[in-house]
C-alpha cells in the first residue's frame, strides 16, 4: 500500500535513510539523522509537496518524496524526486510504484519537470530513472566525496505535461 508519510513513520524512514547514509554513496550525507531531524525534514516537505511511503503487512519499505528543485519563482513548477527502498525490500519494484505514484501525485499538483539526481555509478538507480521515462541531461564529474572516494553526479528529467 502507497500513502502519505505520517509523523509515526519517522523512525522507519530515518532507519531506511541511515542504512544510505553509512553504507552507501546514494546519499551524500556523512552522519546519521535521528528521528527527530527526520520528522523535522517530513514536516517541512509536506508544506509543499507529497512525500509518500510504501508498507506491506503495517511495515514500511521505502519513501519516495519531492522537494524544491531551485527557490526562484520561475522555477515553481519544476521539483527534485528521491526514492529510498529499505535494504531488504531492494528489486522488488517498489521504487518503481513509489515514483509512479509520486509523479501521478505532481502531476496532479500541475508540477511539470520532475529532476532526479544519481550518485554515480549507481546502476539501479539510473535503471529505475530510465524504466520511469527519465532522461539524463547532465553528468558532473568528481563533484562529491565519500568514503574516500571522488564521485560524480547524474541528473536525469521527466517532463509531466506535454509541450504546450
Amino acid at each position: 500500500m502507497i500513502r502519505d508519510c505520517v509523523p509515526e513513520d519517522a523512525a522507519r524512514v530515518c532507519a531506511i535513510y541511515n542504512y544510505y547514509i553509512e553504507e552507501s554513496t546514494a546519499t551524500f550525507e556523512e552522519q546519521v539523522l535521528t528521528e527527530a531531524a527526520m520528522l523535522d525534514r517530513i514536516i517541512a516537505i509536506q508544506t509543499q509537496f507529497p512525500w509518500l511511503v510504501i508498507e506491506e503487512e503495517g511495515h514500511v519499505l521505502g519513501y519516495a518524496y519531492a522537494s524544491v528543485w531551485k527557490d526562484r519563482s520561475a522555477y515553481r513548477y519544476a521539483c527534485e524526486v528521491s526514492v529510498y527502498i529499505a535494504k531488504e525490500a531492494s528489486g522488488r519494484g517498489l521504487g518503481v510504484q513509489l515514483y509512479e505514484t509520486l509523479c501521478e501525485r505532481l502531476s496532479a499538483m500541475s508540477m511539470h519537470t520532475v529532476i532526479g539526481i544519481v550518485s554515480l555509478p549507481n546502476e539501479a538507480s539510473v535503471r529505475l530513472h530510465e524504466r520511469l521515462g527519465f532522461v539524463q541531461v547532465a553528468h558532473l564529474r568528481e563533484v562529491g566525496v565519500k568514503f574516500g572516494r571522488r564521485l560524480d553526479v547524474g541528473y536525469w528529467q521527466r517532463l509531466l505535461h506535454a509541450a504546450e
